[in-house]
C-alpha cells in the first residue's frame, strides 16, 4: 500500500471514492461544491489537503483534512474531516493508514492534535477509532444555516 498526496490524474478515482462516502452519510454534494473542494486541495493558498491510499495501483481509499488555528494552544489543529476506504478494500490498514498519514503531517505543520467524527452509529469505524484516538466525551450541536 502506498499513502500519497493526491494529485490532478486522481480525479476521477477521487470523484468515485468522494460519491460513496457521501452515499454514506446519504449527503448529496452540489457538483459545483465537488468542483470547490477538488481545486482547494491543489490550491497552495488553501489550508485543506487530500491524501490517498494506493494498493497495486489502485485509489481504495481517501482522507481530507485541514488546519485551523485555536485560542488553546499556539500552533494549530488539524481536522480530520472526511475518511473513506471502499469496500473491496476494508480490513486491509487501509483507514488505519490514511489516518496515521495525517498524524504524521499534523506533527510537521506543528498541530497539537488531530481529531475527528463519525456517526454514533458507525460502529465499524469506532472500533478502529477507539484503537487509535481518545474519545474525549464532547457532544457535537450544529445549527444549519443554509
Amino acid at each position: 500500500m502506498i499513502v500519497r498526496s493526491l494529485q490532478g490524474t486522481d480525479r476521477a478515482a477521487w470523484q468515485t471514492l468522494w460519491r460513496a462516502y457521501q452515499d454514506f452519510y446519504h449527503a448529496a454534494p452540489h457538483a459545483e461544491t465537488m468542483e470547490l473542494t477538488w481545486r482547494r486541495f491543489h490550491d497552495p493558498e488553501q489550508p485543506i489537503y487530500a491524501l490517498g491510499a494506493d494498493i497495486d495501483g489502485r485509489l481504495v481509499g481517501i482522507v481530507h483534512y485541514l488546519f485551523h488555528l485555536s485560542t488553546w494552544t499556539p500552533g494549530p489543529y488539524c481536522y480530520l474531516q472526511d475518511l473513506y476506504t471502499a469496500e473491496d478494500a476494508r480490513n486491509r490498514g487501509v483507514g488505519r493508514a490514511l489516518i496515521e498519514a495525517v498524524y504524521d503531517a499534523a506533527k510537521r505543520a506543528g498541530a497539537s492534535r488531530v481529531y475527528w467524527l463519525t456517526r454514533e452509529t458507525n460502529s465499524v469505524a469506532i472500533a478502529l477509532y477507539d484503537k487509535m484516538a481518545d474519545r474525549p466525551g464532547f457532544v457535537q450541536y450544529r445549527k444549519l444555516l443554509v
